[in-house]
């Protein structure tokens, strides 16, 4: 009687090697897609939005690293730890606080996009309440939604104003503060929408420098344009009044363009909170995927607290931070 042995075993090494093929390709795959983030190597229509999604290669690259364990291709596994190690970071640090600074004069700054004129004015000025905010940076600012504004009583609770407003779209935006506002023009060159820039007269001490900011989004025909808007945003001053940049900047902190504006001396208040990982867009159709709504501070403030919070109306969330300005 003739033995037969491994015949079970047999079928399974042929599924097993096209397995570990694949899992080889998916890993592959990963470390370019890890090396496009590291290497601020994002181009065109594909890659710029494709790179806003890196919080959730991170968990994906996990799991990837699970099956090549699974399927016992040491390739792949040896890839697979080097693309977790360089994902986690790129994304952790962003959940996790930073000292706070200890002292120095108290801002309360909320930012919001108001789609093209749609969102609530109630809840904005409801939050400008709540928050008892300073200053408030407002994008996407019609005509029409200045006078709703006004109607809640906006202007009862921070009575000046450097307003840009639009009679419809996009490209209006408007600051609107507690304290006395001087505007500043030529800073920078906005490529993009309206970006006001005034002096805050906090009490206190010197003026503190607002830039409201939005680019254009980088939708395939305005990817050149969106750079140029994110590139010529003021870099961090060291002498002067402090600067804040406060807006939609159609960007997140994966992005080169936005990460070479924070090597130039700001930091994303957000991140700096353990909030950085709190998505901010899209609130329409689905559920708020990336954070590109952004509060950064130079070397002389800090954020001590951020709230995120939705908006009726608008296809963006909210971004409170409460700030401390020293000098």
């Amino acid at each position: 009687m003739q033995e037969v042995t491994g015949g079970a075993a047999a079928p399974s090494r042929p599924r097993r090697r096209w397995a570990g093929r694949l899992v080889v390709a998916v890993s592959v795959v990963f470390a370019a897609g890890t090396a496009v983030r590291l290497g601020g190597l994002e181009s065109g229509a594909l890659l710029v939005p494709l790179v806003s999604f890196t919080p959730y290669f991170a968990p994906a690259a996990l799991l990837t690293l699970g099956l090549a364990a699974a399927v016992r291709s040491r390739a792949a596994i040896a890839v697979m730890l080097a693309v977790c190690v360089c994902l986690a970071w790129c994304v952790l640090p962003r959940a996790v606080a930073s000292a706070a600074p200890a002292e120095g004069r108290p801002l309360r700054l909320l930012t919001a996009n108001l789609n093209g004129g749609r969102a609530d004015a109630e809840t904005v000025v409801g939050l400008v309440r709540a928050h008892d905010v300073d200053v408030l940076s407002l994008q996407e600012l019609t005509f029409a939604e200045q006078e709703r504004l006004r109607a809640a009583g906006l202007e009862s609770l921070l009575p000046y104003q450097v307003a840009r407003p639009a009679t419809w779209g996009p490209v209006g935006s408007g600051l609107y503060a507690r304290y006395p506002l001087r505007e500043r023009t030529g800073l920078f060159q906005p490529v993009g929408h309206h970006m006001p820039v005034a002096e805050v007269a906090l009490p206190g001490g010197q003026a503190v420098e607002v830039v409201v900011v939005h680019p254009v989004a980088p939708v395939p025909s305005t990817v050149p344009e969106w750079h140029a808007g994110v590139a010529t945003l003021p870099p961090a001053p060291s002498t002067g009044p402090p600067r804040i940049l406060a807006g939609d900047f159609n960007a997140t902190l994966d992005h080169a363009v936005f990460r070479g504006l924070l090597d130039t001396g700001y930091t994303d208040a957000a991140a700096a909170t353990g909030q950085g990982l709190v998505p901010t867009w899209p609130m329409r159709r689905f559920p708020p995927l990336v954070a590109i709504d952004h509060v950064l501070t130079d070397g002389r403030a800090g954020a001590v607290a951020v709230r995120i919070h939705d908006l009726p109306g608008s296809d963006h969330r909210a971004l409170f931070a409460d700030l401390r300005v020293r000098g």
